[in-house]
């Protein structure tokens, strides 16, 4: 089914606008439920190893189509990728690390971590990562780990932030208004017939840096 969400935006990417996509609405509908009902399969999979995903429904994961364009100098309608972002306490509106799922050609990728997280949430990361360098060095040191993600992605600030030490080890991370990682996947990938499973295995290396992420940002927001 991949192969054909695939086409279908090729197609959107040729024929952004509203006549084009509303004479393929169907098939749109069609695609879209596909991607649902894969996102689902591939939350089952995750609960395997993170019992926080459990009950989360696919339906809250995926990002709508339909762009806002109110203040955008690209007027384009359609977004041209199929996205999926899995989080508990929120789906894709979750302030917490959590797992992307992106579908577009020749764009295609699997993301973790915290993308955008507000300014007061930036500053409690950093201060966690420089009050707990051992734990946070563990987890993005280990070799399976860091074979597949080398650093985090994102714009990084020019100089370090004021009150941290510039010979700290992880100066650059402390440098980074995200605290996310990815990995590019070729567009076939995504039409094996293991891709969930090597989606789930490629997450589940994830996990421990969502973990550490994730005890900030229960705090910040007083679950723990």
């Amino acid at each position: 089914m991949n192969e054909q969400i695939l086409q279908f935006l090729k197609e959107l990417q040729q024929n952004n606008n509203r006549d084009w996509f509303h004479a393929n609405k169907e098939r749109y509908d069609l695609l879209h439920q596909a991607f649902l009902d894969e996102v689902q399969d591939l939350i089952n999979r995750i609960a395997l190893f993170d019992k926080e995903v459990i009950g989360i429904e696919a339906k809250d994961c995926y990002f709508r189509i339909y762009r806002d364009i109110r203040f955008s100098p690209d007027k384009t309608p359609y977004k041209t990728h199929f996205g999926a972002y899995i989080a508990a306490y929120g789906g894709k509106n979750s302030q917490r690390g959590g797992y992307y799922l992106h579908l577009e050609p020749e764009h295609c990728l699997l993301a973790g971590g915290i993308w955008c997280p507000k300014t007061p949430l930036v500053k409690k990361i950093r201060q966690d990562i420089y009050d707990h360098a051992e734990e946070f060095e563990a987890i993005v040191e280990k070799p399976a780990f860091k074979k597949i993600f080398p650093s985090l992605d994102g714009d990084v600030l020019k100089r370090i932030p004021y009150g941290f030490s510039a010979d700290f080890k992880y100066e650059e991370v402390l440098r980074h208004k995200d605290f996310s990682i990815s990995i590019v996947k070729p567009d076939n990938f995504f039409t094996e017939p293991d891709w969930l499973e090597q989606t789930a295995a490629c997450f589940k290396i994830m996990l421990p840096f969502n973990r550490f992420l994730n005890y900030t940002v229960d705090e910040f927001e007083g679950r723990i």
